[in-house]
């Protein structure tokens, strides 16, 4: 599944990688486990971008453009997980958590309302509607194509 996608520099100019303990300092503060390949991917991958990269959320088909930080930047801030949550967190339910972009800033997010242990993928549209993308995270990778 990850071993198809391609990945790239997108808010960085080479790849940053994060740290374990980074990781687990946002599940504590999220109170969530985040899928183990999630964790692996973002460990090499955060600030990238994939290749293939389109999803489909019901009938309509979108673009990951970026796998969002962990890692504090200050400079790059509209693509950090922490950012993009406190923007979401007022307008959404509980137990939703950004963890990538499209173009056009709608949020990939983990969705732990229906499962603690293993989140449904959603997208989070800028009018803070929701749709299901994919069961799990692994699906939501296999699922990414080509346009």
């Amino acid at each position: 599944m990850t071993q198809d996608i391609r990945w790239k520099p997108y808010v960085w100019d080479a790849p940053r990688p994060t740290t374990p303990r980074e990781i687990a300092l946002l599940e504590q503060e999220w109170s969530a486990e985040l899928p183990a390949e999630y964790k692996k991917l973002v460990s090499t991958n955060q600030g990238m971008t994939p290749t293939p990269c389109v999803f489909s959320a019901g009938k309509v088909r979108d673009v990951m453009s970026v796998l969002l930080t962990i890692t504090s930047d200050p400079d790059k801030r509209a693509y950090a997980v922490r950012d993009s949550y406190g923007i979401l967190q007022p307008h959404i339910p509980s137990r939703i958590y950004p963890f990538a972009m499209t173009p056009g800033s709608e949020h990939l997010c983990f969705d732990y309302r229906d499962s603690p242990d293993e989140p449904s993928i959603v997208l989070v549209t800028v009018e803070m509607d929701i749709y299901p993308v994919a069961d799990n995270f692994n699906d939501f990778l296999a699922g990414l194509h080509d346009a």
